[in-house]
């Protein structure tokens, strides 16, 4: 398939379906650099290109920016839910509208409850309300030691108000609020303008494929960064 995130290349998944996981699975395939949707697992194996690179913040050490606390200040009339998984008639048009707006796309609800509504693992869901209006919804994955963020949607109408970024920042507080490591975001893809803004989100650790192992940027050696808990051998 056609590469979503670099023109002229092709995107090449490994991948699989699961069901059942538990917190600790998991949290083994988030720290191999697995992502998910649903029951579908998959991560990039393309021959020639390793553009994509897992980044997880470490809860603990993670200080929000000048921009990001900027950012946070504009959505202080914002009440944020955390709670189950729950699906109402508002977030599927929140998607919809988010998907034209966003990728100029139609919505197609057996996808977004194959993708969204259908878990696999321990799942989180957050909920932006702003009086009775629904602005944006985070959905997200609960490991032994993680937040995963899976997908954020939200109200295109109000892109001024940064609620990407404020997402970010409150989820990475309810990762701290639960006690937990990390806070995954998915892949960085440093040649895709709409990919760079996980960089910001400082410190972070990426993910090496070549020795597979988590480390800051410009750390020069080859042992993983203090820290870094792994689970499994192998």
């Amino acid at each position: 398939m056609s590469c979503p995130y670099l023109s002229g290349r092709l995107l090449v998944y490994e991948h699989f379906l699961a069901d059942c996981l538990d917190g600790r699975e998991l949290a083994w395939f988030l720290s191999r650099g697995w992502r998910k949707f649903g029951h579908y697992f998959f991560r990039p194996a393309c021959p020639d290109c390793r553009a994509c690179i897992p980044l997880r913040i470490a809860v603990d050490r993670f200080r929000p920016s000048r921009s990001q606390r900027r950012a946070a200040q504009k959505c202080r009339d914002i009440e944020t839910r955390f709670g189950p998984l729950r699906y109402d008639e508002d977030v599927f048009s929140l998607y919809a509208a988010h998907s034209s707006t966003r990728f100029g796309k139609s919505a197609d609800f057996e996808e977004f409850a194959a993708n969204l509504h259908s878990p696999s693992c321990p799942t989180l869901m957050s909920r932006y309300e702003l009086g009775e209006r629904l602005l944006g919804a985070g959905y997200l994955d609960q490991s032994i030691d993680a937040l995963s963020s899976v997908y954020f949607v939200f109200d295109p109408a109000f892109s001024a108000l940064s609620l990407g970024v404020f997402s970010v920042l409150r989820e990475v507080e309810e990762a701290r609020r639960y006690g937990l490591s990390y806070y995954y975001l998915g892949y960085l893809v440093r040649e895709c303008p709409r990919m760079t803004y996980k960089a910001r989100f400082a410190p972070h650790q990426l993910y090496s494929w070549a020795d597979r192992r988590w480390r800051e940027p410009g750390h020069a050696d080859q042992s993983p960064y203090p820290g870094t808990i792994h689970l499994f051998s192998g």
